[in-house]
């Protein structure tokens, strides 16, 4: 079974925001260190950052704004740790303690991914849906529920619960949101330890995740990874030929805010 939510669920509003923070850090450095956490919800952003640059406070409160709608921000800054910083100078090295699993994707992440992004081309707004076998729940906000029961119903053989407590509204307003609270959400049956979102490609935690769920995808068979921090090699690989692997997927997508979106899968 599969837990899949879309990208104005509260949590993914914090994810897409800490994504765009790094977006922008890596708009000043190709390599540059940064952590961002978000917790947001009723009208207020807090933000914490340990970076190596130093990002503009009016370009922070217009991502914020252009993802989650105009909400008071509080955006606090420090530089990243002397002796970490210090790890990374001469080289990349891994950023994190961690272990790391790659596992192939099943039809049943296929299909939450499938239904998940067919309702989200449609409402646009706040969703949660689970696929458990022949199972599957649709919570969808801003969506008239008997409608949506019946469009859903045809085919289905009557096995999917629509909005349990009615029509629903969601987003900020009901509820908060944090960054890395909806790993399962982002990486189906690869969930181990650290989060994707709001870190530079030095962690760990993005890219040798990135890296063992690729490889996973290639090979098909499960991949498991552990690393120190300060690690030079993963997998008798360089750390830094993995970065590059990873650097190259978040390319592809369009970044680390459009990573946010969706996760892995």
């Amino acid at each position: 079974m599969i837990e899949k939510v879309n990208p104005n669920h509260p949590d993914k509003i914090a994810d897409r925001i800490a994504g765009a923070l790094v977006d922008m850090a890596y708009m000043k450095d190709r390599n540059p260190k940064i952590a961002v956490e978000v917790l947001i919800g009723h009208g207020k952003a807090h933000i914490i950052a340990e970076s190596s640059v130093v990002l503009r406070t009016d370009e922070i409160h217009k991502a914020v704004w252009r993802i989650a709608g105009t909400i008071a921000v509080d955006y606090v800054r420090h530089n990243q740790d002397a002796a970490l910083a210090e790890n990374q100078r001469c080289e990349l090295r891994c950023g994190d303690n961690g272990i790391f699993k790659g596992i192939p994707l099943t039809e049943e992440e296929h299909r939450a991914s499938w239904l998940a992004r067919a309702l989200y081309d449609e409402y646009q707004s706040d969703g949660n849906y689970i696929v458990d076998g022949e199972k599957i729940i649709v919570c969808q906000s801003h969506a008239n529920t008997n409608e949506l029961r019946q469009n859903l119903a045809k085919g289905s053989g009557g096995k999917i619960t629509v909005n349990p407590l009615g029509d629903w509204l969601g987003g900020l307003n009901v509820d908060t949101g944090a960054t890395n609270r909806k790993l399962g959400s982002d990486m189906g049956h690869s969930v181990t330890g650290g989060g994707l979102h709001g870190k530079d490609l030095s962690k760990a935690d993005v890219s040798v995740n990135i890296y063992a769920f690729l490889k996973a995808q290639e090979t098909g068979r499960p991949v498991e990874l552990s690393c120190a921090i300060g690690d030079t090699t993963i997998d008798g690989k360089p750390y830094a030929e993995i970065v590059e692997i990873a650097r190259s997927y978040i390319n592809d997508i369009g970044g680390f805010e459009k990573f946010a979106e969706w996760g892995l899968f």
